[in-house]
């Protein structure tokens, strides 16, 4: 048994009954009355269009804030990307100027 999953179990382990309350359906019960099963049906219906207009709606924010989120990305991919250009310069540079004095210390002998 791994020895990060004690810790883990025991930290999941308090929410769980919180994380069923929020996944449990919340629509509504069948009745036994069979007079009732229409209106049942048409509430159910409503209920069940509801949900998926806050569900299309949550889909549609989680997008743009996935969006926003590759932008910020690619953003900061190309700051690195040109602070990677501008070390390799940098020690292309500082290489040169090293062997230059290596050849100058070795010559001026």
């Amino acid at each position: 048994m791994p020895a990060w999953l004690i810790p883990a179990l025991k930290a999941v382990l308090p929410h769980v009954g919180k994380i069923i309350a929020a996944a449990k359906p919340v629509f509504t019960t069948k009745d036994a009355d069979h007079d009732a099963a229409p209106m049942l049906l048409q509430q159910q219906i409503s209920e069940l269009q509801a949900a998926a207009l806050r569900n299309a709606e949550n889909t549609r924010d989680l997008a743009g804030h996935l969006e926003s989120t590759v932008r910020a990305l690619e953003q900061a991919a190309a700051v690195a990307n040109a602070r990677l250009v501008r070390a390799c310069a940098l020690s292309v540079a500082a290489l040169l100027v090293s062997l230059a004095t290596a050849l100058f210390v070795v010559l001026a002998r």
